[in-house]
């Protein structure tokens, strides 16, 4: 099984390497290529799916029965109906002189057609490729092999999209967040059933992330889980819609813009909220959703940013017993003047439940470090009401490429199973994080590791300023005498340098812009 599955690791890069020289070969930019190519992994998925499910309902059918298999068969089985022109072969088969873009395109349209909630979802850029690029994708993923069990497909999609958002770089922050952070925050989130929002949901990473901890803990994600989205862009939320489909996963996600628009109308309706807002956002119109006390009940921010406008979207969004994870710029765990106060608010209503810091280097666009908070307001009648528990896992990581950074299985089950002592939770051992946690917590019992975690009493925060931040709680881990390591020192050093330059930029920024107000309100 190991060797199956290392087998399988390795196609991702392999169909990756092809389809990319294709796109150099073919002058398109990365944001050109990217939907078309996604579009035919979808089709190729869908293609795969209905063959097996072909297999098995014939199979079902009495010996000898006449009875010609429809659409509503295949639909009952769980998976889209391809027609026959729409099929994956008959596009591979056509002749040399045929207009394989508008063959594609019809496919789309008739897939659309005939299974309604992709309706206007499916690429139809066809066109942009020429007949021998387009022809060798098709060929490329042929070779998909048809054997497979498992998700395989959906991690090919996933790979894809990772890739292309290296690729793409300023853009990518619009749809995709790395795997690894969105691991992390469904491990910790532990979504086992019940209805998930996400108001910034990009190309849906997030759900398909929670139907996969739904899965590996033996449940079905089609019964026990209800995903909610909203995204603004429309061809993201297509990809989003795509990447549910290519998972076999459903959803509602609707095209709208969060800081106005609540097209779930989501104040006190979800079970989880989980999201990657885009940090720092100016210039919203907070004149418009003043008066909305459902949605941020503690207030608007007066300092131009939209940081706690999201918090409170996403606080707001959960009901009596609601959990919520997201991804925050490091700035607003000690935003001053109005931001503490809401900040102040939040804390008081015993809904913080984690934080914790991420090191650089993890996101594709931006070296910055991020935060990841917690919430939890079924908290309050626990014995966790009156703490927080602070993690830093600045330290802890996987270096993929000198510019990237990623967590391990085994790093992620561990940060999660620290939280699981915390919170007094059975902790896993899927992938050997058992050995990490003996280091630190060698009873078995959660303690306070200075450098890891600590958990603070609300009247400590209190004294603290109200700070979130992680580092002003969890200190520095005791070092030997003779366990100075230059290169480590040095790395360190040039990281903090890396992000004090990084936030003195962000910092220019917003001064400048508290300027140009300033000057045109006079």
């Amino acid at each position: 099984m190991a060797t199956e599955g290392r087998a399988r690791h390795a196609r991702q890069p392999k169909l990756w390497d092809s389809a990319d020289q294709l796109r150099a070969n073919s002058g398109l930019r990365a944001n050109e290529y990217s939907v078309p190519v996604l579009g035919l992994i979808f089709l190729r998925f869908a293609d795969f799916k209905f063959s097996v499910a072909e297999a098995e309902l014939k199979d079902s059918l009495p010996q000898g029965s006449r009875r010609t298999l429809d659409k509503n068969d295949y639909q009952a089985h769980g998976v889209l109906y391809v027609p026959p022109e729409a099929r994956y072969a008959a596009l591979l088969r056509l002749p040399e002189g045929a207009d394989i873009a508008r063959a594609v395109i019809e496919a789309m349209r008739t897939i659309e057609a005939e299974n309604p909630d992709l309706k206007d979802v499916l690429p139809k850029t066809y066109h942009r490729l020429d007949k021998d690029t387009l022809l060798a994708l098709l060929k490329t993923f042929s070779e998909i092999q048809m054997d497979v069990e498992g998700d395989v497909f959906g991690k090919i999609y996933e790979y894809f999209l990772s890739e292309f958002a290296r690729q793409e770089g300023t853009r990518v922050g619009e749809f995709f967040t790395p795997t690894a952070i969105v691991k992390l925050i469904v491990e910790i989130l532990e979504p086992f059933a019940g209805r998930i929002l996400d108001p910034a949901c990009g190309s849906g990473g997030m759900f398909v992330q929670s139907a996969r901890f739904v899965q590996n803990h033996r449940r079905n994600p089609s019964a026990a889980i209800s995903i909610h989205g909203q995204e603004k862009t429309r061809e993201t939320a297509r990809l989003c819609r795509m990447n549910l489909a290519v998972h076999g996963l459903s959803g509602d996600i609707r095209e709208a813009n969060s800081y106005y628009e609540d097209p779930h109308h989501a104040a006190g309706r979800f079970d989880f909220v989980m999201a990657n807002p885009p940090f720092n956002v100016d210039t919203v119109d907070k004149e418009k959703i003043k008066d909305d006390t459902a949605r941020f009940p503690f207030g608007m921010p007066r300092v131009d940013n939209a940081n706690y406008l999201w918090i409170q979207e996403f606080y707001s969004a959960l009901n009596e017993r609601g959990r919520a994870g997201f991804v925050m710029a490091n700035s607003a765990s000690d935003a001053s003047g109005s931001e503490l106060e809401i900040r102040r608010r939040l804390i008081d209503a015993q809904a913080v439940d984690v934080m914790v810091s991420i090191g650089p280097k993890f996101f594709y666009t931006v070296p910055l470090p991020c935060t990841l908070w917690f919430l939890d307001k079924s908290k309050h009648d626990t014995v966790r009401a009156e703490t927080v528990q602070f993690l830093d896992a600045r330290h802890i990581f996987r270096q993929v490429d000198r510019a990237h950074r990623e967590f391990t299985p085994q790093q992620i089950e561990y940060l999660a199973n620290i939280v699981r002592l915390y919170r007094g939770e059975q902790t896993e051992n899927a992938h050997g994080s058992v050995v990490l946690l003996a280091e630190q917590f060698p009873d078995g019992a959660y303690r306070d590791v200075p450098g890891l975690c600590k958990v603070a009493t609300l009247a400590e925060i209190a004294a603290q300023g109200w700070s979130l931040n992680p580092g002003r709680y969890v200190g520095v881990a005791e070092r030997e005498a003779d366990a100075f390591d230059f290169r480590e020192r040095l790395e360190e050093l040039s990281e903090e340098l890396e992000r004090l330059n990084a936030e003195a930029h962000e910092l220019e920024e917003r001064v400048a812009a508290n300027v140009v107000a300033l000057l045109e309100a006079e």
